[in-house]
């Protein structure tokens, strides 16, 4: 099964060699599952032919955001609609799942409340599960048919379906508590308040739910082989 990774930012210069880029972080997440994957460097404006060079798509995160005026963002939206109506399946995660929202209909904004960092506790379908975050933007408003799936009380919207086979996630299922020290580093001091960067810091040894989430993203993924 081919799964088409569309790979919107790259992981932090000082760490990419020994943690991947992000397009990589997800191969190694949804190893297992006998995909093959193909990464797409939309950002560095690298796009597939068109929705049917996958038979499913993947967005990544990134540190744009999807408001921003980037010459590469209109052809995503573009291409994120053209998926929607190839009825081919769709996970979003971070940027990826503010991208899809707002080519569908939606909104996004920076949020006033600040970043969410760290290891997260997400009401999912009912359940608590734990997952790292690194994020100030938020979607504000859903396009239409959206349902939430996955919030908390720091992001209303954490997680949308869009019909049965578009899945979108704010938090990142990819980042292991390594790649969240990075970003630490490398990408919020100075630019996150200290006390946020030491709370996401002090929680770093403890467990998050990987694989829960990623077996999710695989359901839907999964679909694109019917």
């Amino acid at each position: 099964m081919r799964i088409g990774i569309l790979q919107t930012g790259h992981s932090p210069d000082e760490v990419r060699d020994d943690l991947g880029d992000y397009g990589q972080m997800f191969t190694q997440l949804l190893d297992g599952n006998g995909y093959d994957f193909t990464t797409y460097s939309v950002v560095d404006g690298q796009f597939p032919d068109g929705p049917d060079s996958a038979d499913a798509w993947l967005i990544t995160g990134s540190k744009h955001g999807a408001y921003e005026d980037h010459d590469w963002i209109p052809p995503l939206e573009d291409l994120v609609r053209q998926i929607r109506d190839a009825d081919i399946p769709l996970v979003g995660v971070c940027f990826g799942h503010q991208i899809i929202a707002q080519a569908l209909g939606g909104r996004v904004e920076k949020f006033d409340g600040g970043w969410a960092i760290g290891r997260q506790v997400y009401d999912i379908a009912g359940e608590e599960i734990a997952l790292n975050a690194w994020h100030q933007d938020q979607v504000v408003e859903l396009p239409p048919g959206a349902t939430v799936f996955a919030s908390n009380d720091f992001c209303e919207n954490a997680g949308l379906m869009i019909g049965d086979k578009i899945m979108t996630i704010q938090p990142h299922p990819e980042f292991t508590a390594k790649m969240i020290d990075a970003l630490i580093k490398y990408r919020g001091r100075g630019k996150i308040a200290d006390e946020v960067l030491a709370d996401a810091q002090d929680a770093l040894a403890q467990p998050i739910d990987t694989q829960r989430f990623a077996d999710q993203m695989a359901d839907i993924l999964n679909k694109g082989n019917t």
